[in-house]
C-alpha cells in the first residue's frame, strides 16, 4: 500500500474541530432544516385548507421569495466575504440574522382574519388577495432573515477546516442537531390543532400564531450563543485578503464547471424532496384518513419525529460511508434510497394500515441527510480546489450560489405542486367552509362549559355570577353585531355574483333570512341586557340566569344553520361540475342535508346539557365532510410518487459526471497545507 494511501484517512490534529465549536456550529442546523421548511411546507397547507386561500396562488408566492433570493443570496454571500469587524466576518451575521428569522417567523402566521376583518373588502377575491400580499410580504422578509444567517453559516463551516472528511463530521453536527430540533417540529401542526392553541373556533391558522411565539423564545436566546461561541480561525487569513468586487466573484463561480455539475444535482433532489414534503401532507389527511386533520395530525407528528430520528442516526453510517467510498459514490447510495422510498409507497400509503408510511419515510430521511450533508460539504471541497488555482477563498459567493439553488427547488416545487393540487381539482372551499362549520359548534360548546363552571362555582355568590352572565349576554350581543356585518357584505357579495353570471345565487335567501333572524336575536339579547341591569339579588331567584344563556346561544345555532346551507349548495354545485364523481358528491350533499335538518329541528332550552350533547353527535359527522374525490386523491397519489422518482434519474445522470473524486481532493489538501506552511516560513524569515 501506497503512503498516499495510508496517509488519506488521516486528519491532523491542527484540523481537527474542537467539540464545543462542533455543537455550537451544529446548533445552527435549527434554521435551514427545521425553520425554513417548515415555513415553506407549513404556508402553503395552511393556507390552502385553512384559510382558503388557491393553492396555484400560494405557490406562486412561495417562488417569487426565491426570485428575490437571486438577488439576496449572493449580495449577502459577497458582503460577507468583504465584511471585516473585530467579531470577525461571519459572527455578526449570525447574530443579527438568528434574531430577524425569529421575529419575521411569527408575524408571519398572524395573517389578518375573521369576520370583521372580512367585512373590510368588497369582495371575496379583494379579501383573498390581502391576505396573500400579507403572506407574500412576512415570506420575503422572513426568507431574507434566513439568507442573513444561513450563508455566513454555511460559509463559515467551510473554512473551519481544510480537512475533506473534518469538514463532513462538521456539516453533519449541523444536520444531526439540526435534526435534533426537528423532532418536535412536525408536531407542530398537531399543536396548531390544539384547542389550547387554535381556540374552541379557531383552526391551524389561529393556533400557528401562538405556536411560532414559542420558537421565538428559544431561537433568540441562542442567537446570542452561537455570536459569543463560534470562533472563525481563518479570519485573520481572510482579513488580509483583497476585496473583491461583486460581479466578479458570481462570474467567477458560474465559471467553475465542477461547481455547475454540483448545483443541478442539487437543484434536481431539492425538488424532488420538498415536492414530497409538500404532497406528503394532503395525503396523509385526505386519502388515509380521509379528512380527518386531528387524526392524521397525530399521524403526522409521527412520521415527522421518525424522519427527524432517522436523520439523527443516519449521521453515523454517513461518516463511515463517505470516507470508505468517497462522497460521490456515497451520494449515488443517497439517491437510491430514496427511489427505493418513493417505489414502496405503492404499498404503504394504505388506509387500512396508515402507519406503514414510517417506512418510505425512513428511506428518505435517511437518503436526504445524505444528500444535504454531503452537498455542503462538497462545496468546500471545490472552494479548495478554486483556492488553490486562485488564491483566494470565496466560501460565502459559492455557499450562496448553492443555498439559492436550494432554494430555487424548494420554491419551483412548491409552485409545481399547487399547480397540481389546481389540476387534481382538490377542493380548498369544501375544507374551509366545514372548518368554519365545525369551528362555530366547538364555540356553542365552549360557551355551554364555561356557564356550567361558573353557574356551580358562583352559586353562592350571586354577585359575581350576575356580573358573569352580564359579560356573557354583552359578548354576544358584540358576536351578533359582527355577523350582521358579516352577512350585510356576504349579500353585496351575493347580489353581484349573480348580476355577473346571470344565475340565481342559491345562498341569498339563506343569507337574507339570515340577517333578518339574526338582527332580532340582537333585540333579544338588548331585552335580556336591560332585564339584568335591573336585577334584584335580594328578591329575585338567581336561577333566572339560566334562561339568558341560551339566548347568547341563539346567533351560534343560526350561524351553524347558514353555514350547512352554503355548504350544502357549494357542494351541489361541484357534483355539477364533476360528473364522474356523481357517487361521492351525492353521499357528501345527503350527510349535509340530515346535519342542516338536524339543526334545524334543534331547541335551545334551559336544559343545556342536552342540546350539548346533541351538539356532539352533530360533531361527530362533520369531518368526513371534507372527504374529496377518489379521482382527486389519486391523482394526488400518482404525482407525488412519481415526479421525485423521475428527477431521482436526472441527478443519477450527473452524480456519474461530478469529476472532483476523493484522490483529488486530498492533493489538494496536501497541496494547500505545504503552501501555507511555506507562506507562514517565507513571513518568520
Amino acid at each position: 500500500m501506497s503512503k498516499k494511501k495510508k496517509h488519506k484517512g488521516v486528519t491532523q490534529p491542527t484540523n481537527r474541530i474542537p467539540m464545543l465549536q462542533l455543537v455550537a456550529y451544529g446548533f445552527g442546523g435549527i434554521i435551514p432544516i427545521a425553520l425554513f421548511n417548515i415555513a415553506g411546507q407549513l404556508m402553503g397547507l395552511i393556507g390552502n385548507i385553512s384559510l382558503g386561500l388557491s393553492a396555484l396562488w400560494l405557490g406562486v408566492i412561495l417562488i417569487i421569495p426565491r426570485l428575490w433570493d437571486a438577488i439576496s443570496d449572493p449580495i449577502v454571500g459577497h458582503f460577507s466575504d468583504n465584511f471585516r469587524s473585530r467579531w470577525g466576518r461571519r459572527r455578526p451575521f449570525l447574530l443579527i440574522g438568528g434574531i430577524a428569522v425569529a421575529i419575521s417567523f411569527v408575524l408571519m402566521w398572524w395573517i389578518p382574519d375573521g369576520d370583521l376583518v372580512h367585512s373590510w373588502f368588497p369582495t371575496e377575491s379583494a379579501f383573498q388577495w390581502f391576505q396573500l400580499g400579507y403572506i407574500l410580504f412576512w415570506l420575503i422578509i422572513f426568507f431574507t432573515a434566513c439568507t442573513i444567517f444561513e450563508i455566513p453559516h454555511g460559509a463559515l463551516g467551510m473554512e473551519m477546516t481544510t480537512d475533506s472528511h473534518e469538514r463532513t463530521k462538521l456539516f453533519s453536527a449541523k444536520s444531526f442537531l439540526g435534526n435534533l430540533f426537528a423532532i418536535s417540529t412536525p408536531w407542530l401542526f398537531a399543536l396548531a390543532n390544539m384547542e389550547y392553541f387554535k381556540g374552541p373556533g379557531g383552526n391551524e391558522a389561529d393556533g400557528m400564531k401562538y405556536v411560532s411565539m414559542m420558537i421565538a423564545v428559544i431561537l433568540i436566546p441562542l442567537s446570542f450563543w452561537w455570536f459569543f461561541t463560534v470562533r472563525e480561525p481563518g479570519f485573520k487569513a481572510a482579513a488580509k485578503q483583497k476585496k473583491t468586487a461583486f460581479w466578479s466573484d458570481i462570474k467567477h463561480t458560474f465559471k467553475n464547471k465542477t461547481f455547475l455539475r454540483l448545483i443541478i444535482i442539487i437543484f434536481t433532489l431539492s425538488m424532488g424532496f420538498n415536492f414530497v414534503n409538500l404532497l406528503g401532507y394532503y395525503i396523509p389527511i385526505f386519502y388515509i384518513f380521509e379528512g380527518d386533520k386531528v387524526a392524521a395530525s397525530t399521524l403526522l407528528g409521527i412520521n415527522g419525529t421518525v424522519w427527524a430520528v432517522t436523520g439523527l442516526l443516519a449521521v453515523f453510517p454517513l461518516n463511515w460511508l463517505s470516507p470508505k467510498f468517497g462522497k460521490r459514490k456515497t451520494l449515488l447510495i443517497a439517491i437510491a434510497l430514496m427511489c427505493l422510498a418513493q417505489l414502496s409507497k405503492i404499498v404503504c400509503y394504505s388506509q387500512e394500515h396508515p402507519y406503514l408510511v414510517v417506512i418510505p419515510t425512513m428511506l428518505l430521511s435517511a437518503g436526504m441527510l445524505f444528500f444535504f450533508t454531503l452537498g455542503s460539504s462538497m462545496v468546500g471541497d471545490i472552494c479548495d480546489e478554486d483556492d488553490l488555482k486562485t488564491g483566494r477563498r470565496s466560501e460565502g459567493s459559492y455557499y450562496s450560489i448553492f443555498w439559492w439553488f436550494i432554494k430555487m427547488g424548494t420554491a419551483l416545487a412548491s409552485f409545481v405542486a399547487g399547480l397540481l393540487i389546481v389540476f387534481t381539482q382538490f377542493d380548498e372551499s369544501q375544507v374551509t367552509k366545514v372548518d368554519a362549520f365545525q369551528g362555530t359548534i366547538n364555540e356553542m360548546q365552549s360557551k355551554i362549559e364555561s356557564w356550567n363552571t361558573d353557574y356551580q362555582n358562583l352559586a353562592n355568590s350571586p354577585k359575581e355570577l350576575l356580573e358573569k352572565t352580564k359579560v356573557i349576554n354583552a359578548d354576544a350581543i358584540l358576536e351578533a353585531e359582527e355577523y350582521v356585518k358579516h352577512l350585510e357584505n356576504e349579500i353585496v357579495k351575493a347580489k353581484s355574483e349573480q348580476i355577473e353570471s346571470n344565475i340565481i345565487n342559491t345562498d341569498l335567501n339563506a343569507l337574507t333570512d339570515g340577517l333578518s333572524k339574526t338582527s332580532f336575536i340582537i333585540q333579544k339579547l338588548e331585552l335580556s341586557k336591560q332585564n339584568l341591569s335591573t336585577f334584584n339579588i335580594s328578591t329575585q331567584d338567581i336561577s333566572g340566569f339560566s334562561k339568558v344563556v341560551p339566548i347568547t346561544l341563539e346567533a351560534g345555532l343560526l350561524k351553524a344553520q347558514i353555514t350547512a346551507t352554503l355548504l350544502l349548495t357549494h357542494l351541489e354545485s361541484k357534483s355539477l361540475e364533476n360528473e364522474n364523481s356523481e357517487v361521492h358528491y351525492k353521499t357528501l350533499t345527503q350527510n349535509i342535508t340530515n346535519i342542516g335538518n338536524r339543526l334545524t329541528d334543534l331547541k335551545i332550552t334551559e336544559d343545556l346539557s342536552s342540546f350539548n350533547s346533541e351538539l356532539s353527535n352533530i360533531k361527530g359527522n362533520i369531518s368526513e365532510l371534507t372527504q374529496q374525490a377518489p379521482k382527486t386523491l389519486f391523482m394526488m397519489r400518482a404525482v407525488e410518487i412519481g415526479l421525485p422518482l423521475l428527477l431521482c434519474f436526472v441527478s443519477i445522470f450527473f452524480t456519474l459526471r461530478y469529476t472532483l473524486t476523493e484522490e483529488r481532493c486530498y492533493e489538494i489538501a496536501v497541496a494547500l497545507d505545504k503552501r501555507n506552511s511555506e507562506a507562514l516560513e517565507n513571513k518568520q524569515d
